[in-house]
């Protein structure tokens, strides 16, 4: 069945950009299958990552979040882990965690946070975090003794951006349930987000593509003239 569900959508998109306003009642009104998708947006990027001065990355709170209940594990010791535990943390300790990580393959959690004292020991589970987007950085808020701030951000839609090796960006910008208006501003953020990171050394046309898609559906061409 959703194989014909989406074979009708795709013979029903048209060969030409959509403004955003346009392209996501399309979305909603053809709905795929029947669990409530994530809306995707997807951006190419007239950069080249092998170079690390072209290297896109930041993060970008939204601001109707992404309509998931996110898990986050504190690594914090002191009286950080109160704060940790006030600010809404799923998961609070120290070397237990990383312990549990690195011996049991424990990923129960959707993002990590962790005060700079505690690198030390994050290093250790690094291969493990890192390729699934879960190590901590600096750069994008979730190494810092402010553990309250940086909780509270991810449980309220706080998103990292990062151009992979084909110099595309990826990224949830909620729900399909979302009204019209939501998604359209979450995705509006993300992408001025992207358009303020982009590196000096980048040359020409630095938004050359944009898409949005829902998890099941097929992919809408956005007019990129539209985003700015």
């Amino acid at each position: 069945m959703a194989g014909k569900k989406y074979r009708a959508f795709a013979e029903k998109i048209e060969n030409r950009p959509y403004p955003l306003a346009e392209a996501i009642p399309l979305l909603q009104q053809n709905k795929v299958s029947k669990f409530d998708e994530t809306v995707e947006v997807h951006l190419n990027l007239g950069v080249d990552p092998r170079h690390a001065d072209q290297m896109v990355r930041g993060t970008v709170v939204l601001p109707h979040g992404l309509g998931i209940a996110k898990k986050v594990l504190v690594l914090a010791s002191g009286d950080k882990v109160q704060e940790a535990l006030d600010a809404g943390g799923d998961f609070v300790g120290g070397q237990e965690y990383v312990d549990k990580i690195a011996k049991e393959g424990w990923l129960e959690f959707d993002a990590v946070v962790a005060t700079p004292d505690m690198m030390r020991f994050v290093g250790r589970v690094g291969r493990i975090l890192g390729p699934r987007g879960l190590m901590p950085n600096p750069k994008t808020g979730t190494v810092t003794f402010d553990v309250a701030k940086a909780v509270s951000e991810v449980k309220a839609g706080k998103v990292e951006f990062r151009v992979d090796k084909g110099a595309v960006i990826h990224s949830p910008v909620g729900k399909l349930r979302f009204d019209v208006g939501k998604l359209t501003e979450n995705a509006e953020t993300l992408i001025s987000a992207v358009i303020k990171a982009r590196p000096q050394a980048a040359k020409g046309r630095y938004l050359v593509k944009a898409t949005i898609c829902s998890t099941m559906s097929p992919s809408l061409t956005l007019d990129v003239a539209d985003l700015g």
